[in-house]
């Protein structure tokens, strides 16, 4: 990946260097999860009426058509509960700014993302183009994955599930972690699953999060 001369400079990586501090301070201990996000800056993926130096602060910011750009934390926190390894073929439900996907990308995966939203989809395929971020995006209905390019080792939901889709389980391969917070639109509960054998998986919880909902049309629904 690469961006444009002038998008980052010595102020912008102080203040990263300082935000990784304050994540490793918050648990995050995941040094892979911290250096790749300590390589890309976050301020490029936000609208620039917003000020720059606040991309830093452990916050969300709107980022259109309703959606926003994950708290910090959130992106450290689902990362390193995924185990990203390199090569991992992994999925991504929400593609949003396109943040998420630069830090799995930055990890040495090879990633898929999935974007409902037609005007964010847009924007952001031309901004990764822009900046040569490997990843494929697709624009379409994140609850029924990717059945062409499946199995993934690893799927990451960055949008609030009411439920765990079936769709997603079942293109998860054999000894691969899903990551998706499922609850109510106000908060979810961020919970790891991991397929054990074909029909066997393990499932476990990690706190609870808020995300802006993932928009669904026709639904399988699985109960584990």
């Amino acid at each position: 990946m690469g961006f444009k001369e002038g998008v980052d400079n010595f102020k912008y990586q102080g203040l990263r260097k300082k935000l990784i501090r304050e994540l490793a301070e918050k648990g995050i201990q995941d040094q892979d999860v911290l250096a790749a996000m300590d390589s890309i800056p976050r301020h490029a993926f936000m609208d620039k009426a917003f000020d720059t130096y606040a991309a830093y602060n452990d916050i969300a910011f709107p980022i259109g058509d309703g959606q926003t750009i994950s708290h910090p934390y959130t992106v450290a926190r689902q990362t390193e509960l995924l185990q990203v390894k390199k090569r991992d073929v992994v999925l991504e439900i929400g593609t949003g700014s396109g943040y998420q996907t630069c830090v799995l990308v930055a990890m040495g995966a090879k990633v898929f993302s999935i974007e409902r939203q037609k005007g964010l989809y847009d924007k952001t395929k031309f901004f990764l183009h822009d900046i040569d971020c490997s990843a494929r995006l697709f624009h379409g209905d994140g609850y029924l994955g990717l059945p062409l390019f499946a199995p993934f080792d690893k799927i990451i939901v960055t949008a609030g599930a009411p439920h765990i889709p079936e769709p997603l389980l079942s293109q998860l391969k054999v000894g691969g972690i899903l990551v998706i917070p499922v609850g109510p639109s106000d908060k979810q509960v961020m919970i790891v699953i991991k397929r054990l054998t074909e029909k066997h998986y393990e499932q476990s919880e990690h706190g609870l999060f808020s995300f802006v909902p993932l928009l669904e049309n026709k639904v399988v629904k699985k109960t584990l």
